[in-house]
């Protein structure tokens, strides 16, 4: 009884150190991206609070918390509180499956897991859009359920058909399969779909059309302010990081001990902020042409091609073992 009340302690200290750690990423990966895009554009970024502007994140987090809360005339009280909420614990939920000292919540399919939570990270936008009673926030929201919907389908196929080659719906097993070389070198076309649909569910650029700026006024969270937008602000900016490290996991598996694994991930970091320098925003008629007519295609194709591959493969390996 002693030692399991011990792994339930050890577990909840590894729960609250990665919503700590997660939290601390974003603020820092938001500087990161201030500064990447100051110098790129040839002007200063945040460079007065602290040295460089170390301190920047906290000072914007201050200010942000202790903004004054608004509440629309018309909306929707209760499901406009809540919708920040749902998003932050959707998101925070996929940190679930990274692989802990202690983790008593391994999944044996966690990879369903995360497509279930994924395909609930839609409601936490349309939510928030229909409740806060405004036209730029509904169009918003319907604009990103449109877009979530349809780049989920590529999304999902290809990450299955990569668990599929490796006869496994558990995503930490990957790193077995790729001791001795990366999926990314055998299955390139397949990532780049991935990498793409993975743009799109997490709305950066060049597929925010649901947080427009120059259309929108920032989409389905206008209305939100102080505390709202902060767990907005987090949502998002973790999901990013969860998809970059679930890139990693999927074609580029290494040690997690090790530290040219985290070099890796934060030049993928940047490869997400680079893109959003370079490219500007597509229409909202080629985003989904894109996708129903280039991407899902493609997909299904490189679908049928590795199953093939597999099949045959499987074939030549029984054949072996019977002579």
């Amino acid at each position: 009884m002693k030692q399991l009340e011990f792994y339930l302690f050890c577990n909840l200290i590894m729960l609250f150190l990665m919503l700590l750690v997660v939290m601390v990423s974003v603020a820092f990966l938001t500087l990161l991206e201030r500064k990447i895009l100051s110098y790129s554009h040839y002007r200063k970024g945040p460079n007065k609070v602290g040295v460089w502007g170390m301190f920047q994140p906290f000072s914007d987090a201050m200010k942000l918390l202790t903004k004054e809360f608004f509440l629309p005339k018309k909306s929707n009280y209760y499901f406009y509180i809540l919708s920040p909420m749902i998003m932050f614990t959707l998101t925070m939920s996929m940190w679930l499956i990274y692989p802990f000292f202690y983790n008593l919540i391994n999944l044996p399919m966690n990879s369903l897991f995360f497509l279930c939570l994924v395909s609930m990270g839609v409601y936490g936008l349309m939510i928030s859009g229909w409740s806060s009673n405004s036209s730029f926030s509904m169009i918003g929201a319907i604009r990103s359920i449109a877009q979530s919907i349809s780049y989920e389908v590529t999304f999902a196929i290809s990450l299955l058909l990569t668990l599929i080659l490796c006869n496994s719906m558990n995503l930490l097993t990957l790193n077995y399969f790729q001791k001795y070389f990366w999926l990314i070198i055998f299955m390139w076309p397949s990532s780049m779909i991935l990498f793409i649909s993975m743009l799109a569910e997490i709305n950066r650029t060049p597929f925010d059309l649901s947080e427009g700026e120059s259309e929108l006024v920032s989409g389905f969270n206008i209305e939100y302010s102080s505390g709202g937008f902060v767990l907005i602000f987090l949502a998002e900016y973790s999901s990013i990081l969860f998809m970059m490290f679930l890139f990693m996991i999927l074609f580029i598996n290494m040690n997690y001990m090790q530290m040219y694994f985290y070099v890796l991930y934060l030049m993928f970091l940047y490869l997400i902020i680079w893109i959003r320098v370079s490219l500007p925003r597509i229409r909202y008629d080629y985003l989904m042409y894109m996708c129903w007519f280039y991407l899902l295609p493609y997909t299904l194709i490189m679908f049928s091609v590795y199953l093939f591959f597999k099949f045959f493969m499987n074939l030549l390996m029984m054949n072996y073992i019977h002579i």
